[in-house]
Order: structure tokens, then C-alpha cells, then sequence
């Protein structure tokens, strides 16, 4: 009887090691995703004033151009992350902004407000499917009211970037929304006084050009022009 547990543990212990060493094979297998360096925190240069950029990935994709922008003239920081909808604006913004001194702080949201999501919770479902707005127009102007009056508590220089186009056949999302969304901020940022970059109107007239066909999100160099555009607008805050 002990002859066989043993057996029987040692062939157990066989098994173990083959399913342990064919997992690890497979996960080495599998590639391992690079860090984002947009995301990577910077140091501050000494003297120069700091701006903080917030967005989804639109912003993301120009951080880079924008930084290399203002190398000398300014320490571009990002939020560690994708700002996705208003409403995760509000669960993180806190945490965000930090305790540190900003001088200019260059924000958006809404291209993640205006898409469509399935009942439970499913991304970048159409409407036509069931889907519905992740954040519906009226709730996104409550919410992007909140958010302005958080941000002028840091007495920094506020500019609203406003929400690039949706392109014919972007899926999940509505040609045409982020005109209606656009609005809405507009209305709000007047009522605060906070000046708008607008990147809808270049993008939409350079469609071709600067964006990825039937995609919200740019080529790379669609998005160096935006951030070559954002550092300007940035500069110019800074100036004056």
C-alpha cells in the first residue's frame, strides 16, 4: 500500500511539473507589453513652469510631440492614465492633480462620454444594437461642470481642448456626437471663462490626412501635428 502512494505521489508530482513547466512556456511565449513612455513620469527641470495634460488617448498619442514641444520652456506632465469619461474624471481627479503646483493645465473629455456601451457594460456597441451612451448628454454637463470648478481650485491657467471628430464608419460612436458634446462644453467653459483649443476643426478639415480611416484615433504623424499645436496653445497660455 505505501509502495503505491508513493507511486502514486511521485506520478502526481509528474504531472504538477509538467502542467507547471508548460504554463511557464507559454507565458513566456506570450509577449510581454511595453510601457507606454507617454505614461512614464518625468522629472521636473528647475525653473520652468509645469503643465499637466489630461485626456483619453488622443492625448496620449500627442504627449510626446507636445513634449518635445516645449523641452526647455516647460515640464510637461500627463495623468498616469487613460482619463476615459467624465466620469472617471470625477472618481480620479483628486488623485490627478496631486499636491503639486500647476501652471497650466490642458484637459478634455467626451469622446469616451459620447460612445456606446451594451447593457453590461460591453464596449463600443452600436446603437442600433441596443447600445447607449456612456454618459448622456446631460449627465456629461453636470459632471464637466464639476470638473471645471475642481480644476480652478489650482489657480493654474485652464484650457479646454474640445473633442476631436468621430469619422464614417468609427465603431461604437456616432458621426456627428462630438459636435452635439462640443457644444455642451462650450456652454460650460463660457460660463467659466476657460478659453478652448480647438482640434474638432483641424482634425475634421485634415480628416484624411491626419486620422486613421473609419478610427477615432490618429497616425503618427496626425498625432505629432496635434501636439506640435498643443505646445503652441500652451506657450501662448504661459506668455500671457
Amino acid at each position: 500500500m505505501k509502495k503505491l502512494l508513493s507511486l502514486t505521489l511521485i506520478a502526481s508530482l509528474f504531472v504538477f511539473g509538467a502542467d507547471a513547466s508548460a504554463a511557464a512556456k507559454k507565458a513566456a511565449k506570450k509577449p510581454v507589453r511595453k510601457p507606454n513612455p507617454a505614461m512614464a513620469p518625468i522629472e521636473d527641470v528647475a525653473g520652468l513652469p509645469r503643465v499637466l495634460l489630461i485626456g483619453d488617448s488622443i492625448s496620449i498619442g500627442y504627449t510626446l510631440a507636445t513634449r518635445e514641444a516645449l523641452a526647455g520652456k516647460a515640464n510637461l506632465h500627463r495623468i498616469p492614465a487613460n482619463g476615459g469619461p467624465t466620469t472617471s474624471g470625477l472618481a480620479n481627479i483628486d488623485k490627478w492633480l496631486g499636491d503639486g503646483h500647476w501652471d497650466v493645465i490642458h484637459f478634455n473629455w467626451g469622446l469616451h462620454d459620447l460612445k456606446y456601451m451594451g447593457p453590461n457594460g460591453e464596449n463600443l456597441v452600436p446603437k442600433e444594437k441596443g447600445g447607449h451612451q456612456q454618459v448622456p448628454p446631460a449627465e456629461y454637463e453636470k459632471n464637466l461642470a464639476k470638473l471645471v470648478k475642481r480644476l480652478q481650485q489650482t489657480k493654474a491657467k485652464l484650457i479646454w481642448r474640445n473633442t476631436t471628430p468621430v469619422p464614417p464608419g468609427a465603431a461604437g460612436r456616432v458621426v456627428g456626437d462630438s459636435v452635439k458634446y462640443n457644444e455642451i462644453a462650450a456652454k460650460v467653459m463660457k460660463k467659466h471663462g476657460i478659453p478652448t483649443h480647438d482640434l474638432y476643426t483641424m482634425s475634421k478639415e485634415r480628416m484624411e490626412e491626419l486620422m486613421l480611416p473609419a478610427n477615432v484615433h490618429y497616425k503618427p504623424e496626425g498625432s505629432i501635428v496635434l501636439g506640435q499645436d498643443v505646445a503652441r496653445v500652451i506657450l501662448d497660455a504661459l506668455k500671457n
